[in-house]
């Protein structure tokens, strides 16, 4: 027992036992493995005693992976790891690494707030007149192309875009802050075109999803979607019924809808091209189609007269070139509407039966080249402003057909121009890199 107890104290490594004179029960001890404090277990000779080392504990045998993000205790994972619900490791770095991504609707504030005085009141245009000379403010967001621009009549400090890139952007022109305050994401294709509602905060866009689809501007949501067999390139509200609009696509058709029931109202059926351009005249009783005739080599339905509620054409053999017009506008106060010509100039026509061809006066010196390059008048109708394929903006005098002013806007087509519907010096453009721009 003495000699046992002398060589347990002995509790160092670094330290050799004590001599005995017992040499073989000193073999038989220093032999014996004992359990370090400090160092593993020595390996023993063959032959020798291995003493059995203690099982691992269970819940280690086959630990799970840990959790990123948060700290899991053993108990949690045992009972995770039996309802089979802790995903794996390279789940886990997945989830991370590709992340679920939403666009949200609401980007900032429409509110008027910040606007300049002299655009929300009417009276204060008399003191703003002349030609647009500069770019005031430049909106950058689209991806692709721009389509389409519209001013709000009803709210005056907001402009909506479209283009290429499937999406509906609408900006507050003005704001000090954010300057686009709602991006509209749901069309699943490029979107050809995008109208304001005259009454409320609504908002008409349609595109190649075959859709024509309403967004509710103030809350920031998709109110409804008009389903078509057709790819819809253009669509117009009527001028006296805020619960109609009309829609023309790439087959042909045109359709008006009712938005309060989601169908067509009426339908306009005849053997016409791609529907370019639609605008209603005589306070909505009729109105005007362009159509795509340059794959027929006819000029016949390229600009067509419909009757609205008989759903008849009073005339189809009014623009006698073969040119397609991708653009119609009517004149806010005279009996007359243009066509915008891919023959590089702008041709007037009457609005009274039989819609005659004005053939001493049109609006030249601008370029169309085979883009959807549109035009349009200003409120007081004096002035007619038009894009062009060599980035300028033209503007001419309604009556004379002069060219006033050119202005350079962009590298790239200028493809959409508005007037500002209070300020008659403000005119909104888009070009077909992608840039939309107010000149002031």
């Amino acid at each position: 027992m003495d000699l046992l107890r002398n060589s347990y104290a002995n509790d160092s490594d670094d330290e050799e036992p004590e001599p005995v004179n017992d040499n073989n029960r000193l073999k038989s001890i220093t032999d014996t493995p004992s359990l370090p404090s400090k160092r593993p277990y020595p390996e023993p000779e063959e032959g020798h005693y291995r003493p059995a080392r203690k099982p691992n504990p269970p819940y280690n045998s086959n630990p799970d992976p840990p959790v990123p993000g948060r700290y899991v205790s053993k108990r949690e994972r045992s009972l995770l790891a039996s309802l089979s619900t802790v995903p794996t490791q390279n789940q886990s770095s997945d989830l991370i690494q590709k992340p679920s991504v939403s666009s949200p609707t609401v980007l900032g504030s429409i509110s008027d707030s910040q606007v300049p005085r002299h655009v929300l009141s009417p009276k204060g245009s008399s003191f703003r007149t002349g030609m647009p000379s500069r770019m005031s403010v430049s909106l950058t967001g689209h991806a692709k192309a721009v389509t389409s621009i519209d001013w709000s009549t009803s709210h005056v400090h907001l402009l909506a875009s479209s283009g290429l890139d499937g999406a509906v952007y609408v900006w507050n022109v003005w704001s000090s802050g954010e300057k686009k305050v709602r991006a509209f994401l749901h069309h699943n294709a490029p979107v050809k075109d995008v109208k304001w509602s005259k009454q409320g905060l609504s908002l008409l866009s349609c595109g190649y999803d075959c859709t024509s689809r309403l967004f509710d501007v103030e809350r920031g949501v998709e109110t409804q979607a008009f389903k078509e067999d057709q790819v819809v390139g253009v669509v117009k509200f009527h001028p006296d019924n805020v619960n109609q609009f009309l829609s023309g696509g790439v087959k042909g058709s045109l359709r008006l809808w009712d938005i309060r029931s989601n169908k067509v109202v009426h339908e306009y059926i005849k053997d016409l091209g791609p529907v370019l351009d639609v605008e209603f005249m005589a306070c909505g009783k009729r109105f005007i189609s362009s159509s795509d005739v340059s794959g027929r080599n006819i000029s016949e339905n390229a600009v067509i007269v419909w009757d609205v509620s008989r759903e008849v054409p009073l005339s189809n053999q009014v623009y006698a070139e073969a040119y397609t017009c991708p653009c119609i506008k009517h004149h806010p106060r005279d009996s007359v509407f243009i066509a915008q010509s891919h023959g590089n100039y702008t041709a007037i026509f009457s609005t009274n039966p039989p819609f005659k061809l004005n053939k001493y006066k049109r609006y030249e010196g601008h370029w169309v080249a085979g883009f959807p390059i549109k035009c349009n008048f200003s409120p007081d109708g004096e002035t007619l402003v038009s894009g062009s394929s060599d980035g300028y903006i033209y503007m001419y005098g309604y009556k004379s057909t002069e060219l006033i002013k050119k202005l350079k806007a962009y590298e790239h087509p200028c493809v959409d121009v508005a007037y500002h519907p209070v300020l008659s010096n403000v005119i909104a453009s888009c070009s077909w890199d992608g840039q939309v721009s107010v000149f002031e």
